[in-house]
């Protein structure tokens, strides 16, 4: 593409010299036939020029927009290797106003500055050139005005970049309200709550300053880009009035054709010159964007993946708990000291209060965050030792937080393991107690299941999470109080597709309804971050100590249960 960009600067530069000849010579003498000659020539010139400008721009937007491509990929990969801690700090609609705003807002800039950096350089050097050999003396007083035009531009470059910086901002404010406020959640609450005109109102006011910043970014420094074009107006007219000069005071006189190639060429110079000038401000403005992206691209990885990772060819589910302590930034640690031994296929169940860091150990074992100090082992391996795919194998998650695509319900159960067959799809649905409801909607398992599921209850999403788990066989599950929103009879049909799915399997169950946990065979209660207590629910029960205490909380909380009938079969 640069060799292209060269070869059309220069001949760029050949019809100011055809021209002379025309004006000087073929004309003046009526030499017809060299006047065909170099109009042909011109022609030629013209319509080579023309190719090569195609090729050039396929050249550059293709490398341009590949290089969208690769920077968009990077960011995307780079946010898959944060940790959930980075998720719940930051907005999601900022994520997005970075991938789509900011780097769509680099496009042009990546895809223009090469080329027109070095077809700039190129023409302007050619043209400075051409411009001596036509005539030296009006050659300086052509290169007095590029300081001119270098102080006027000096300062547009820092005024845009703080500009555009502030747009981007607001942008991302902008891209954040959307989503927030026009997601199925946002909606509904905005209705319920009666602030729909309120949403409006906001939404209006920060569109509006946002098409003020615009066009303030726009407008920045336009008086001195007036100011220039004036300036390369009036040149042709001080070039006229100093060839005049030379046609006295003993000079020779510049001939007609030379004085009209010179000031062709003259605009060949200043023209690139100005566009060098743009080049440098429009980069210092997208300045703004790069160190955006940026700050992305430079997270630091806190979670590593292992440069020789374990492979685990033939998984138990055997999961150690050794001196585990954890704590969330320079807060208080939430666990401390825990350790815990699950043998390969038991079930053991993890009680406790509110912030007692129930939650925060089930996310410890399939390594959403990493330990403080300490370490997990799975089958005598430390999980920080295995790659994330693996490790993603091995440990299976069902969370109270159901989160479905907006896709159709057999891409949502293959989200878990894409290469499924339809029978495999359809005997994880069975056993999740979720097949028949599937078969009766009109498209059954190509239904779209619409924005996060909302076409389907509490307990149908929660079933479907469990029957994509299902899908995947992991050896250890973690429950993460994945029937507590539910009512009791929708409950039971749950915990009914649980028991199922936790056959086999080595499972954990952080619980907030005890009644479903009674036959574990351990069950560990934490109070402020440290096991308590360790026993059956029937060792517990007896002691009477916090468990005991919970468990009589629970059941006062807890209606009286009402049969349940399931048609599965």
């Amino acid at each position: 593409m640069l060799g292209l960009i060269a070869a059309s600067s220069v001949l760029g530069l050949v019809p100011p010299f055809l021209l002379r000849s025309i004006l000087d010579v073929a004309l003046p003498q009526g030499r017809i036939g060299l006047l065909s000659l170099l109009a042909a020539g011109m022609l030629a010139v013209t319509l080579v020029a023309s190719g090569i400008g195609v090729g050039q721009a396929y050249l550059s937007l293709g490398i341009g927009e590949n290089m969208m491509n690769d920077l968009r990929t990077a960011v995307y990969a780079q946010l898959q290797r944060m940790p959930l801690a980075f998720f719940t700090r930051t907005r999601t609609g900022e994520v997005q106003s970075r991938i789509s705003n900011d780097i769509g807002g680099m496009g042009s800039v990546i895809s223009s500055l090469s080329g027109s950096v070095v077809g700039n350089v190129t023409t302007v050097v050619a043209s400075l050139i051409a411009m001596l050999a036509l005539d030296w003396r009006l050659t300086i007083v052509s290169l007095l005005m590029l300081p001119i035009f270098a102080l006027i531009s000096r300062n547009v470059g820092n005024q845009r970049r703080a500009i555009t910086r502030q747009r981007q901002v607001q942008q991302a404010l902008l891209s954040v309200l959307v989503e927030e406020s026009l997601s199925v959640s946002g909606f509904l609450l905005g209705r319920v709550m009666g602030r729909t005109q309120t949403l409006v109102e906001q939404f209006s006011r920060e569109s509006g300053t946002l098409t003020e910043l615009t066009i303030r970014s726009a407008m920045a420094g336009r008086w001195r880009a007036v100011t220039m074009q004036i300036i390369m107006s009036a040149m042709p007219i001080g070039i006229y009035w100093a060839a005049g000069l030379t046609g006295h005071h003993g000079h020779p006189a510049i001939s007609i054709g030379t004085l009209v190639a010179y000031t062709t060429l003259q605009q060949g110079l200043f023209g690139p010159t100005v566009s060098l000038l743009g080049v440098g401000i429009t980069l210092q403005s997208s300045l703004a964007l790069f160190e955006r992206i940026f700050e992305y691209l430079d997270l630091p990885i806190e979670m590593a993946e292992p440069a020789h990772p374990t492979q685990l060819h033939r998984p138990r589910g055997h999961v150690r708990l050794e001196q585990v302590s954890f704590s969330y930034g320079d807060r208080r640690p939430t666990l401390r000291e825990i350790n815990l031994d699950i043998p390969a296929g038991t079930h053991v169940a993890v009680v406790g209060a509110t912030g007692a860091g129930k939650t925060t150990l089930g996310y410890l074992i399939p390594r959403l965050y990493d330990v403080t100090s300490g370490r997990i082992l799975i089958d005598g391996v430390d999980i920080r030792d295995l790659d994330q795919a693996t490790l993603a194998s091995i440990v299976g998650v069902v969370s109270q937080e159901t989160y479905l695509f907006h896709t159709t319900i057999g891409d949502n159960l293959r989200f878990a393991r894409p290469q499924a067959t339809t029978e495999e799809v359809i005997a994880a649905a069975r056993a999740a107690q979720i097949h028949d409801l599937i078969e009766s909607l009109p498209d059954g398992y190509d239904t779209v299941v619409g924005e996060r599921g909302y076409r389907f209850s509490g307990g149908e999403k929660q079933r479907l999470a469990i029957a994509r788990t299902m899908l995947r066989d992991p050896r250890v599950l973690v429950l993460d109080e994945a029937t507590s929103a539910l009512d009791t009879r929708t409950e039971r049909i749950v915990q009914l597709a649980l028991d199922q799915l936790s056959e086999g399997r080595t499972t954990i169950t952080i619980a907030h309804r005890l009644s479903t946990v009674r036959d574990a065979d351990q069950i560990i209660a934490l109070h402020q971050g440290r096991v308590v207590e360790q026993g059956t629910h029937t060792e517990l029960h007896a002691r009477g100590g916090l468990y005991a205490s919970l468990l009589t909380k629970d059941n006062a909380q807890r209606p009286a249960p009402q049969p349940v009938r399931l048609t599965e079969k």
